[in-house]
């Protein structure tokens, strides 16, 4: 079946797959092993999730026995309640900010989502990882190794990239975005470009950023670059004492993410975060 052309999916290495979705354009990946399936995130709600099996059931009968979460924000872990029983997989802090704070932040999110998905998001059950992972876990997926790497902290305390080996696919959560600049709403911007270089060196094929179209090392390899001079920037205007509404009107980003990444970035630098 040619995948690209007659549904959804796209075949990026042998047998590992993504899906775009038009909602806040987000990715969702699909690893299959021998009579073994992977899903990466399961987008932002229960009916979003059983949306994601349904599409599913045109590449493979299989149901997802794994789940792995990029990381904790809702987009990209809220249809997990629909994929039990199976396990779910994410780093420890994610777990842990889903366990503890995950009310205040269904909150959060439904001050911020149209009514709609806000009606949705009010009747999800939010499901913790239970599978967790501090640095490095190698599972199978039907004997197939898949490597579930924490490479620092980036784009929240707890993302965790995913890479096949045997494809060379390495699915990037939001460390990588495409098609938007990186969000740093709760960041931190100061580790994040050596996490970002840390991505980049580990990939040998396609990145699935956790938005947005598919990339290369090379593009990751530059949004680090960009990185590093938003924490250099940072840096220096804070050293200076620049306030933090001028030090973000210095950065080359849109005006929400850049006073977001001075915000963080001067709580980091003044040790709040």
């Amino acid at each position: 079946m040619p995948f690209g052309r007659r549904s959804g999916w796209r075949e990026v290495g042998r047998d590992v797959f993504v899906r775009n979705y038009t909602t806040f354009d987000e990715n969702v990946g699909l690893v299959l092993g021998d009579g073994a399936a992977l899903l990466v995130d399961t987008r932002s709600s229960h009916v979003q999730g059983a949306e994601v099996l349904r599409h599913v059931r045109e590449v493979t009968p299989l149901r997802p026995t794994i789940v792995v979460n990029t990381h904790g924000h809702f987009d990209h872990c809220y249809g997990n309640a629909v994929m039990l029983p199976c396990e779910i997989w994410g780093h420890e802090a994610c777990a842990l900010e889903l366990r503890t704070n995950g009310e205040e932040r269904r909150r959060d999110v439904l001050a911020s989502v149209p009514a709609a998905m806000a009606r949705e998001i009010e009747a999800v059950e939010i499901v913790p990882p239970d599978h967790e992972v501090r640095d490095h876990r190698t599972i199978r997926v039907g004997g197939r190794p898949v490597e579930l790497r924490h490479l620092g902290r980036g784009h929240t305390d707890g993302d965790l990239v995913i890479h096949v080996p045997d494809a060379h696919v390495l699915f990037a959560g939001d460390l990588v975005e495409e098609g938007s600049p990186p969000s740093f709403g709760d960041a931190f911007p100061l580790d994040w470009p050596a996490t970002a270089t840390h991505v980049a060196a580990l990939a040998s094929g396609p990145i699935v950023p956790g938005h947005g179209k598919v990339v290369d090392r090379a593009y990751a390899e530059r949004q680090a670059a960009e990185l590093a001079a938003v924490a250099a920037q940072a840096r220096a205007a804070h050293a200076q004492g620049i306030p933090e509404e001028r030090a973000a009107s210095l950065l080359a980003l849109p005006p929400a993410f850049a006073t977001d990444a001075i915000r963080r970035a001067y709580a980091q630098l003044d040790g709040a975060i």
